[in-house]
């Protein structure tokens, strides 16, 4: 008699339980976000150096873009470099030799990264695995032999000198704590901005074609129209950080189109944790924070370093930091709902 009543109840209340922990866990995420954007407000007061935050912004966005693709997708591409290296030599190009308003150019940037992005993808996605990595690293190679070649680029010397400008041609980026704050006001904007795409419908069926491709496919999704869709989403984003770090930084190099940043923003993603909002963050934070810490110490020796750091994480933590914490964090709400 107890268990005809005990037993109906019982999963009502697991589940009261687990949504009070998932409520809760949602809570802690919000209330750490916030904390991390009153830090980055706070960056300049506190005395860190705004151009090495900045450009931690910057590869951190690169990294979100590409967690875009890798991560709620599953497509892995070698060739992001150059919608990333593209966007800052357009950027550049147009701010330096044109005049254009910052604003302006990092559109402009975007755009064209978005416009490549569509030329890459509607190649690319017709093959799956290596082979799509495989096209996009090809095609990726011939924009970067274009960026070597044509004149505006400025050849191996890449753009140098390039102006901040005037932010709607009224605000001066000249100082480094008004251009840190709209590097940190278009990074925030971006973040939720991916964090709405893969929330939405749209983003559910990103992580549907992840895990069973066939499976949507035999739902009647057009699995090839969202993951161009995506793609072009992905570069587009990639290449506005491209854009921002140009404004930054005052220059665009062949360092920025070539496979070897391809290679930096993979190892960011998969350091941070593949699939986590805040993992792709924390891994860009990590790379550049230790580029920036050892470079004037062991010099070409960092990358070796890293390199090392790079393995040791991916045999201990093979889900990233982050999502390895996270993991955890489940393993713990878990354990406390049957107790």
């Amino acid at each position: 008699m107890n268990n005809t009543v005990t037993d109906p109840v019982r999963p009502v209340s697991e589940s009261s339980t687990q949504a009070a922990m998932a409520a809760k866990a949602g809570r802690l995420t919000r209330i750490t976000y916030l904390a991390l954007l009153a830090l980055a407000l706070a960056a300049p007061a506190l005395g860190l150096y705004p151009v090495f935050v900045m450009k931690l912004l910057c590869f951190a966005l690169f990294a979100c873009a590409f967690n875009l693709l890798l991560g709620f997708t599953g497509l892995l591409s070698f060739g992001h470099a150059a919608f990333f290296g593209s966007a800052a030599y357009i950027t550049g190009w147009f701010v330096k030799s044109q005049n254009w308003t910052p604003e302006l150019a990092i559109v402009a940037g975007a755009v064209g990264a978005g416009l490549i992005g569509l030329v890459v993808g509607a190649v690319a996605i017709r093959r799956q695995g290596i082979y799509f990595a495989m096209i996009t690293l090809a095609l990726a190679q011939m924009v970067y032999f274009v960026c070597l070649q044509a004149s505006f680029t400025g050849g191996e010397d890449g753009l140098q000198g390039v102006p901040r400008g005037n932010l709607f041609g009224m605000v001066s980026l000249a100082s480094d704590t008004v251009m840190y704050y709209f590097v940190v006001a278009v990074f925030v904007l971006c973040f939720l901005l991916i964090s709405r795409i893969v929330n939405s419908p749209f983003g559910q069926v990103l992580k549907m074609i992840r895990e069973n491709e066939p499976r949507a496919i035999s739902l009647g999704y057009e699995v090839d129209r969202f993951k161009l869709l995506a793609f072009v989403l992905s570069a587009a984003l990639a290449g506005l950080a491209g854009s921002l770090k140009t404004l930054v930084m005052g220059f665009a190099t062949l360092s920025d189109v070539h496979w070897s940043m391809s290679g930096e923003v993979i190892l960011m993603t998969l350091l941070g944790g593949v699939g986590t909002f805040f993992g792709p963050v924390l891994g860009s934070a990590i790379v550049i924070g230790l580029q920036n810490l050892l470079a004037d110490k062991v010099g070409s020796w960092v990358t070796v370093i890293i390199g090392v750091i790079f393995v040791v994480c991916v045999l201990a933590f093979r889900k990233g930091i982050v999502g390895e914490l996270q993991a955890f964090l489940a393993r713990r709400r878990a354990a406390g709902a049957v107790n």
